[in-house]
């Protein structure tokens, strides 16, 4: 799996200090990029630096299939490989509080299945213009009754409100099973379309969400 590591200015400074992890996936016909072309790390810069927000390690791995979970093992590479290499070899806060996953288009979908599926890994959901899997959506709610009470992630969910019909459907689908069971969650639907320009516009509310209990 090819991956990029954004560390903040002070890793190397303050040899002795720990930092939460931010996996972030990009959307479907991209690479491991795509956020860093949506300022996500030069936003991190600059509210770290401006002492708005405390410093994490963000981690981009790149999704080379466009398959379905259940054809594609990006998802297991990431939660069984990829996150202890990284927790082996960076100074991270390991625990499950201090890890979140997030991801737009493809990478929401992504975002989804491994926060919910692997609920014990990450505290944190995020999950921009979110196509479900359809291979997921018979094990969402299995998923959501296996976690347990007072365990569920923080969750937030956005979508512009001109997005492609069938993924803006996928996204309220989701939406609603949250609702109908109580689930605190956040949901946004923006002005915008399915396409870099609104991502990026949000790039900064999406970075404060993922680090304000950080």
């Amino acid at each position: 799996m090819e991956y990029a590591v954004y560390l903040p200015p002070c890793y190397d400074e303050q040899a002795q200090r720990r930092y939460p992890v931010l996996y972030m996936i990009h959307g479907q016909s991209y690479n491991q990029d795509q956020w860093d072309r949506l300022n996500a790390d030069e936003t991190l810069n600059k509210l770290v630096g401006a002492g708005e927000l405390s410093p994490f390690i963000l981690v981009l791995p790149r999704d080379r299939s466009w398959a379905q979970p259940t054809e594609d093992f990006f998802g297991a590479v990431l939660a069984d490989e990829l996150i202890p290499y990284i927790d082996d070899h960076y100074r991270t806060l390991n625990e499950r509080a201090y890890r979140a996953v997030g991801g737009l288009s493809r990478g929401a979908g992504w975002a989804v299945h491994l926060g919910l599926s692997r609920w014990e890994l990450f505290g944190a959901i995020g999950a921009h213009s979110l196509p479900v899997f359809w291979s997921d959506t018979s094990h969402i709610r299995a998923w959501l009754d296996a976690i347990p009470p007072g365990e569920y992630p923080r969750i937030f969910l956005d979508i512009g409100e001109k997005d492609r019909p069938q993924i803006l459907n996928s996204a309220m689908w989701f939406e609603n099973i949250l609702t109908e069971r109580d689930i605190p969650h956040e949901w946004y639907l923006f002005p915008g379309y399915h396409e870099e320009a609104y991502w990026q516009s949000h790039i900064e509310r999406y970075i404060r969400w993922y680090a304000q209990e950080w």
